[in-house]
Order: structure tokens, then sequence, then C-alpha cells
């Protein structure tokens, strides 16, 4: 099942190792789960999980680093047309769209406005795993 993790979900799934981030976090690490993912996604990944306030091991980063983007699919998505509240997050939903990606997970789905997702489900970690338990 392809999917895009929003940059929070996996933070919040290594601070908190057994919420419904964690539960997806596990799921993309074993292979249960492809993310879809371009090299904005990873360079956001990278410098927001390398954030001193976080405290993350440097050696556990580079690893959930590297098994990311061996196992995920790097996608060439195109620009959409209206940009999201937050440029940042538009990375995001290109990558969903252009990588036919089941759903965008996210913790803040108020950034992502149905108006401007081009029929894009955007769920939350809850949602997402009540819907991945759902479809299995």
């Amino acid at each position: 099942m392809r999917i895009v993790l929003d940059t929070n979900v996996i933070v919040s799934g290594l601070i908190s190792p057994f919420g419904n981030s964690a539960e997806i976090v596990r799921m993309v690490s074993s292979g249960e789960l492809c993310l879809c993912l371009d090299s904005r996604i990873i360079t956001e990944y990278s410098e927001v999980l390398r954030r001193p306030k976080f405290q993350f091991d440097e050696e556990k980063v580079i690893a959930l680093l590297g098994q990311i983007e061996h196992q995920g699919i790097t996608i060439a998505p195109n620009p959409t047309s209206k940009p999201l509240p937050d440029p940042d997050d538009n990375a995001f939903l290109e990558v969903s769209i252009g990588g036919n990606a089941i759903c965008l997970v996210t913790g803040n789905v108020q950034h992502f406005p149905a108006k401007l997702c081009h029929g894009m489900r955007v769920l939350t970690p809850a949602q997402f795993i009540k819907f991945y338990r759902k479809e299995k």
C-alpha cells in the first residue's frame, strides 16, 4: 500500500512509541507500507529529525533515513495548480498525487484543505490505522 507520510507523523512516532504514528512508522520500517517520496521530502525528514530539540540519536536517524530511501518509491511529481496554505506541504500533496498513493497521512489535516487536494485522501494517523485495518 503506497502512502505519503508528513514529517510530523515520523517525529510523533519516534517520540511516542506506543501511539498510532509509531505503529505507522513500524509498518513502514517492516515494509508493510511503501512510502512515496521525492528529494524535497527526504530533505525535510533529514532536517527535522536532526533538530536539537528532539535529541534523536544520529546513528538511528541515518539508519531510518537510509531504510526509508531504500524501501521507498521516488516520485517525480508535477506541481499542483494552487499552492497549499503552507508551501512546505506542497511536496507531500504533489508526491501523493504523482505516486498514486492511497492517502497522505498527517497530524495536520487542516493544512490540506479538501478543495486544494485534487481528491487525495488526507488522514490523521488514527484515521489511517482504522482505514488500514478495514482494508486489510
